[in-house]
């Protein structure tokens, strides 16, 4: 299924910085950044719990904000793309 995550972490000390950091870090391991704070992450059941855990475990819930968007199995349907960034298909295989 894809799943958009989405967050907004304050960054006015240190230690908001270091959280920001990491909760990229995290998300790049599940999928493929597409805004600056917005990554869409194809994981299935297990992977997408996993994720949740370990950005929960991240966020200072009193400063921080996380959203989990569920696109489920038929997202392609539901994504439309504009401008001038180069849209990408989860499924394809990704060279780096």
């Amino acid at each position: 299924m894809l799943v958009l995550v989405t967050y907004d972490v304050n960054t006015e000390d240190k230690g908001g910085q270091k959280r920001l950091r990491q909760i990229a870090k995290v998300c790049v391991n599940y999928g493929q950044r597409v805004q600056n704070s917005v990554f869409e992450c194809l994981v299935d059941a297990a992977q997408c719990v996993v994720l949740k855990n370990e950005l929960c475990k991240i966020i200072d819930t009193r400063k921080d904000s996380l959203r989990f968007y569920y696109l489920g199995n038929k997202y392609q349907t539901k994504i439309e793309h504009f401008g001038v960034k180069q849209a990408y298909l989860p499924e394809d295989v990704l060279l780096i």
